[in-house]
Parts: structure tokens; sequence; C-alpha cells
């Protein structure tokens, strides 16, 4: 590893240096690809690393734009996927070893978009198995490691090899996806940024599903700014994916640096402070100076749908059900081998009779409107992203008990956001006393990530808390 600044480097940065001829794809690459190798079997972020392939791609784009073939800001640039995205050739496994032979057809859209843009995918990150739960344990695969702590901590579910990979600097970029906070979490977690999109932003077409109704596709990167770029790229309407229709590519970026002046900033106050960790708490509340100082209106909000939302009958329900319907035959003949914590809390998912789940999705859109006008005159809303930091995965898994109840505790802020089909960043904004990352999360309306980013870019530059990394291995 020649040059490991280049490590921590945006996306920006490294498109940057490429633009001026003093980097080249190939020596990101390759580069990139030596720290994964030296580093990735104590972190275990990486299921699959696919080097030829990586290197093949980046060869090309470095011929391409040596030639005037340049496709952009994205143009050789790597990134990793979470195992849930489909790769031609490669397998889809969902954090089992019961889909190990899943291969891939064709790539997901999100995957062929990036391709697109010139990106270079340097492999596949591990995930929690079926991508439920927020924690990122995996009995199976194995869990990555958190690179704040030495001691083996909670890297965040259920995109924890994407956070990780993100984190300790083996990727600029990782794709993953949010049920109920599977971006948010492990991002916030691991001291990084994590943008979780409104179902029907972004395709999720060759994406292996948990819930229809919940799931969405979002970046996990190092800048607010570098998730503005991914996001561009990926968002836009796709026939694989009726959820998208009529949503219209825009502008991204036009609006992203134009700061926090005159826009109404509120607090969250029902339900997401609630049980709140002291240390979490006090850097989120710290959070309202900056915002102030950079000429917000700062405010607190009642929003009694977050409330309703959570406290709904059947909600715990939700995921488990749609879960089961899609491995529904992994359930039925392979229960016993799969994770011990995922396939019980999944088959929950049976109870849920057709009446009570229709209700329940009713219940929900009628919230999802509701919120729209209590939120009327709110551009953001910022909340703890989790209740609490990372915790040692010893002590998580010390029990079912422990397991759900820090399960709990890391996704209930998130989660709310799913629900309501609420838009939000997560970014970093301290560090508790054992120097573990503290996440803030900006909420924004439906279908206005434009604004959550907006409100996250003007933190993210007031503040040095992005400019933080693990200390080495």
């Amino acid at each position: 590893m020649a040059d490991a600044a280049l490590a921590f480097e945006s996306i920006t940065s490294l498109a940057d240096r490429i633009g001026t001829g003093n980097l080249s794809p190939v020596s990101i690459a390759e580069e990139l690809l030596g720290r994964i190798d030296a580093l990735d079997g104590r972190l275990r972020s990486f299921i699959r690393v696919m080097p030829g392939q990586a290197l093949a791609q980046a060869r090309a784009a470095e011929i391409a734009l040596k030639s005037g073939a340049n496709l952009g800001i994205l143009h050789g640039i790597p990134y990793a996927a979470k195992d849930l995205f489909d790769v031609k050739g490669a397998p889809t496994t969902a954090g089992t070893h019961l889909l190990a032979h899943n291969l891939a057809v064709r790539d997901a859209t999100v995957v062929r978009k990036l391709t697109a843009a010139g990106m270079i995918l340097l492999g596949k990150t591990h995930t929690v198995q079926f991508a439920y739960g927020a924690a990122g344990i995996n009995h199976d695969h194995g869990t990555p490691h958190n690179p704040w702590h030495s001691v083996p901590h909670a890297p965040g579910g259920s995109s924890s090899g994407s956070a990780v990979a993100v984190a300790a600097g083996l990727v600029p970029m990782a794709l993953g996806t949010d049920t109920g906070g599977s971006v948010r979490v492990p991002a916030a977690l691991c001291g990084i940024v994590g943008l979780k999109t409104t179902v029907g932003r972004i395709s999720r077409a060759g994406v292996y599903p948990l819930s229809r109704t919940l799931d969405s596709v979002g970046p996990i990167t190092r800048s607010v700014e570098d998730a503005a770029l991914v996001y561009q790229a990926m968002q836009g309407s796709d026939t694989r994916d009726e959820s998208t229709a009529g949503v219209a590519s825009h502008d991204t970026l036009r609006g992203l640096k134009d700061g926090v002046k005159g826009l109404r900033i509120a607090f969250g106050e029902t339900t997401f402070f609630d049980d709140v960790d002291r240390e979490v708490e006090k850097a989120v509340r710290e959070t309202g100076k900056v915002f102030s100082s950079l000429g917000a209106q700062l405010a607190s909000i009642a929003v009694p749908e977050v409330a309703a939302a959570w406290a709904e009958k059947n909600r715990s329900l939700l995921i488990p059900a749609e879960g089961c319907a899609v491995n529904r035959e992994l359930l039925d003949k392979h229960l016993a081998e799969l994770d011990p914590v995922i396939g019980p809390r999944m088959l929950t998912g049976r109870t849920l009779s057709a009446p009570d789940y229709f209700a329940l999705l009713r219940r929900y859109a009628d919230l999802r409107e509701q919120v729209r006008w209590t939120l009327r005159d709110v551009d953001a809303l910022i909340v703890p992203t989790t209740m609490a930091p990372a915790r040692p995965l010893a002590a998580i898994d010390a029990s079912p008990e422990a397991y759900l109840d820090y399960n709990t505790r890391v996704h209930r802020n998130t989660g709310i956001g799913n629900l309501l089909n609420l838009c939000a960043v997560s970014v970093p904004c301290g560090f508790t006393s054992a120097g573990l990352p503290i996440g803030l999360m900006i909420y924004a309306k439906p279908f206005n990530e434009d604004m959550a980013l907006r409100v996250a870019y003007a933190y993210e530059q007031a503040t040095e808390w992005h400019t933080h990394h693990p200390p080495s291995p």
C-alpha cells in the first residue's frame, strides 16, 4: 500500500486527481485491492473480491479517459456492492450459504447505471442474512468488524460490510439497501454518511428483496457530496420496478451547496429522543447551535405520526410477513441451517393474517399522508440516527433478549422513517467518550432527497467530524 492517504479520499478528490493526470483508475484500483488484501482478513467486509474484473474495468476506463471519452465525475472510481445486488456471473447470496449457487444472469439496474457512469466494481460486501437485522451480526458468513474499536463491536446492519469497507478506507463508496435503517444504522455506527431514499426514487430491480413495501436503495460514502453524486447517477424510473413509474431524474447537485439560511429545521420531539443514550442525545442537541449559526430557523416540533407509526398494532410483523413470502422455500426446507436469530424471527410473519396485513398497509398509507401535512412548514427534522452507539458483539450476542434489545435501540429511529416513507441522510456528529461514532439523522419529506442532502452538506462543511478516520490497524 504505497499511497495510504488515497484510501480516505473522497470521490470528488479522486476525480480531480484523475482529471489532472496525477492519478489513474488502474493505480486507484490496484491500491485499494492491495488494501483489501492486507486488511480485510480482519475486517471481513467483503464476501467476494473481484480483482480480475475490477482491473479489466480500470484499464478500460484509463484508455477511454486518455482518448477523451470522459463519462463524468464517477469515471474510474471504485465501489463495492452489498451482496443483495445482482452482478452478472456472480452469486447473490443474501448472507446465507444456501444461496451460494444463486448466480445472477444480469446486473441489477443500479449496477448497470454505475457501470455506464464508468464506476469500477471491486467486489461484494457482507450483509446480515436476508438483510434482516440492524446490529450487523451474521452467524453464517461471519460478522464484519467495526474498525473504530480493537474489540469486535457491532458494525450496524444490514449493510454491514458496505459501511465497514467505506469507513476503513477500502472503497470510497458502497451500495446498501434500507428497509428499517440498513443504510443509516451502519453509516452512523461506523462514522460515515448514509442516504436513505424514498421508495420509488431508485430502482430495486435485481436487488434481493426483504420487504417490497419498505425496501430502498442508497449509497454509503465518506462525504455528503459523494452521496449526492452517486444518488444522481442511480435515480430515475425503470420498467423493471413499477414503484419508480413516473419518477423523473433531476439535478441533485444544483442546490446542494446553497446552505441553510432561512430554512426551518426542527428537532423531532415525538419518540425520537425517548430513552436515547446520554452521550448520543448531547451530541445531537449540540448540532442545533451549528444550524443556528448558519442562519437556519431552529425549532422543535411534535410529530404525532411518528409515535403512531411505531405503536401500530402488527408493526413488527410487516417485514417478516413480506420476508416470509420471498424466502418461503428456504424457511420450509432449511430452517435449521438458517442464522438462528434470523429464521425464527422471520417465521413470526406467518402469524399475520391477510386482512390484518392489508389493514396495516392502509394504516401506513394514511399516516404517510398525515405526516406530509404535519411537516408542511418544516424543511428538515434532526434526530439521533440510533439510540445507542456501537456495542461489543459479545454483549449483543449473549442472549436472544440482548440481541433484540440492541436491535431495537439502533433501528427504532430509522425504522420510523421507512414506515412513513421519509427520506433521510445520516452524517457523523461526534464521538462517545469511548471514541465511538455518533450519527445525526436529517429527515426530509418524501421525494425531497435534495433538501436532506443540502442540510446534511451544510452541517458537514461547518464541522470536522467527517474528517476523522478509524485508527490504523
